[in-house]
């Protein structure tokens, strides 16, 4: 081979690898979102849950490997386990990745009547860098939340902003290891 056709075959390559290298960055996963809504349809076969956002859209999250479900009557992890303790009509909030049109549920928190526990009151602090939360109740006490990852991630800017304010707000959790886990929380 000649230095010319060398250098075309190098280019060649080049090229090739650059545009597997944008298609992969234009397929990649994006960061975790969430939405809330009521659970309409659970196809266990296809592992997948139809669930109607409170905004009126709707959204079919896969149920895969890693798939957390909480609330209800147990915790279950993995896509068999996921939709056991999930029912059509079930108040929810997933916690999903997405990748082009396919959505990927990370985490299903039930916070209706059988699912979260809840409590409500202002937020007197807010920690994303410790992951915790502090919210004042009704009776004057404080209550002390570590975040999950993901209501850590899903709290924005705005989240920081608003704590400083003293925002009610309404706080989804559980119990586990003499702590208080907030999976979820929303504010007014």
């Amino acid at each position: 081979m000649n230095s010319g056709t060398s250098l075309r075959v190098l280019t060649v390559a080049a090229v090739v690898i650059s545009l597997l290298a944008f298609a992969g960055i234009l397929g990649a996963t994006e960061p975790t979102a969430s939405v809330e809504g009521v659970v309409t349809k659970i196809d266990r076969s296809a592992k997948t849950v139809m669930v109607k956002a409170t905004d009126g859209t709707e959204h079919t999250m896969h149920l895969v490997g890693r798939t957390v479900v909480h609330g209800g009557n147990e915790t279950y992890k993995g896509a068999e386990e996921a939709g056991r303790d999930l029912q059509e009509g079930s108040q929810v909030v997933v916690h999903y990745t997405k990748q082009g049109a396919d959505e990927t549920a990370e985490e299903i928190d039930q916070i209706g009547k059988d699912g979260l526990k809840t409590t409500e009151g202002s937020i007197t602090s807010f920690d994303r860098a410790a992951r915790t939360m502090t919210v004042r109740v009704s009776d004057g006490t404080e209550q002390t939340f570590r975040l999950t990852e993901h209501a850590a991630e899903d709290a924005g800017k705005e989240t920081e902003d608003t704590a400083k304010k003293s925002a009610h707000a309404i706080v989804y959790y559980s119990e586990e290891a003499g702590h208080k886990i907030a999976h979820f929380f929303k504010t007014n």
